[in-house]
């Protein structure tokens, strides 16, 4: 992320409809002041494919009441299906999406915000561990399949608009070609996807390890500087 695209964002948290939104979330202090910490940009692999999305963590408060909090500011894509002139719709994509999800999801609508960034229409939200859950408990195996189905083609969607007519062609005959009679995709894709997922978690894991270590020699530093007479 360049600097100026950093501005760009300093600039979007600095006013109060965006702290507002952060203060009111979790009952805090609604005078509390929010300092961005950092931003970069946030590759998902779903929906957000080829979109506009940004990671932003921020404190809000000070001294012993700081507390900290990630925001999510993701763009807001043109609807696919048709829109009445005379529905009401709001004509700006991120009004429309917080609109929608106040009128199906109050809980979450009313913690989003529709603003713009870099020429884009955004909304911002704070990512919180209870958006992830799904009470599987509470679906069937029928309701599970359909949900997968339904998942997997907006998924399959995404990644397809990142390629051309010809490409996803190209991508789809490969795909059918040497499929397993017991495993319905082809075996060089699975071990990809296998090795793939390994190789990541080994790089992650690594990363932890040396980001761990840099920690410690700096903490140690540190200590041995101000240990000093």
């Amino acid at each position: 992320m360049t600097i100026e695209e950093r501005r760009v964002i300093d600039l979007l948290f600095a006013q109060e409809q965006v702290r507002r939104l952060i203060t009111l979330l979790r009952s805090r202090n609604e005078d509390a002041e929010v300092r961005v910490l950092d931003a970069a940009y946030w590759r998902k692999g779903c929906i957000s494919l080829g979109r506009l999305r940004c990671a932003v963590p921020a404190t809000v408060g000070s001294g012993k009441n700081e507390r900290h909090c990630l925001m999510d500011l993701k763009e807001a894509a043109a609807p696919v299906a048709p829109r009445s002139l005379i529905s009401g719709l709001p004509p700006d994509n991120a009004h429309r999406v917080v609109e929608g999800a106040r009128e199906l999801s109050p809980f979450l609508g009313d913690r989003m915000l529709s603003a713009a960034l870099l020429g884009k229409a955004v909304f911002v939200r704070e990512i919180m561990p209870q958006d992830l859950k799904i009470e599987i408990k509470r679906i069937s195996i029928d309701d599970l399949k359909s949900m997968a189905k339904y998942l997997a083609h907006i998924v399959g969607l995404a990644y397809a608009r990142q390629l051309s007519r010809a490409k996803r062609t190209t991508w789809l005959a490969e795909l059918q070609r040497n499929r397993s009679k017991s495993l319905d995709v082809p075996s060089w894709l699975w071990n990809s996807v296998v090795a793939l997922v390994a190789a990541h978690e080994a790089a992650y894991l690594n990363y932890c390890r040396h980001y761990i270590l840099a920690e410690r020699d700096r903490f140690r530093n540190w200590s041995l500087l101000y240990a000093q007479p």
